[in-house]
């Protein structure tokens, strides 16, 4: 298979397969892939075509200093300051599913509840890239907003979706978005560019336990309100 050949995958099968991936293999995917995957999702839609996202790919070298920074701040517990809110609570069915999905990832690890230790060694894993050999940040520059933030979110979708048709897996991680200040240290990123969260990708290890949960989703008429 050629660098930039791929398998043929529907729209609806690279939905349907794209999920959260926590353990990726150490082999890096080509730059050349790499550049199309990213000029694709520039087609992503968005408000009056301004493109709000600043994505900064970061992968070798760099990742494994970053990724040491990340995991450091994790395990001393340092306080998070994200550049979003990200203090608030789910309640209700949405409660539920976030239970649901944190019952069905502990449990393909092997963690029970009470076990403190290895949950706060499961959650560090986010800080790690679960291993991945690349990251991408994605920021939105100042003063935009919640409106360019749902732009942003397509544009992740996008690109994810650009990812999996190519065999390529991903996770977009909100603990990413945790310790702006480090990441923008370490990138030399300006203040005004805002981290939204970041998405690890690379080439999934099925032997990690964590990739054998799967979650479900709510059925359409739960969630879908046809007007006529």
């Amino acid at each position: 298979m050629s660098m930039l050949e791929r398998p043929s995958m529907s729209v609806d099968e690279a939905i349907r397969q794209r999920r959260s991936v926590r353990g990726f293999l150490s082999r890096e995917v080509p730059n050349a892939v790499l550049r199309e995957v990213f000029a694709l999702a520039q087609w992503s839609p968005s408000n009056c075509n301004v493109q709000p996202w600043v994505p900064h790919v970061v992968s070798g070298d760099r990742l494994k200093q970053l990724r040491d920074a990340l995991v450091a701040a994790g395990m001393r517990d340092e306080p998070i300051k994200p550049d979003w809110p990200a203090d608030g609570k789910f309640t209700g069915i949405y409660r539920e599913r976030q239970v649901g999905a944190a019952q069905a990832l502990y449990g393909a690890m092997g963690v029970v509840r009470t076990d403190a230790v290895g949950r706060k060694l499961a959650y560090i894993r986010n800080h790690a890239f679960f291993d991945a050999p690349h990251a991408v940040f994605i920021f939105m520059p100042e003063p935009f907003d919640t409106r360019e933030a749902a732009d942003i979110g397509m544009y992740a979708q996008t690109l994810m979706l650009a990812f999996i048709a190519r065999g390529i897996a991903s996770c977009a991680q909100g603990a990413l978005g945790l310790f702006p200040d480090i990441v923008r240290e370490q990138l030399g990123i300006p203040g005004h560019q805002k981290l939204l969260f970041g998405v690890s990708f690379g080439y999934e290890d099925v032997d990690v336990k964590a990739n054998t949960a799967r979650v479900d989703r709510a059925p359409i008429d739960d969630v879908v309100r046809f007007h006529r």
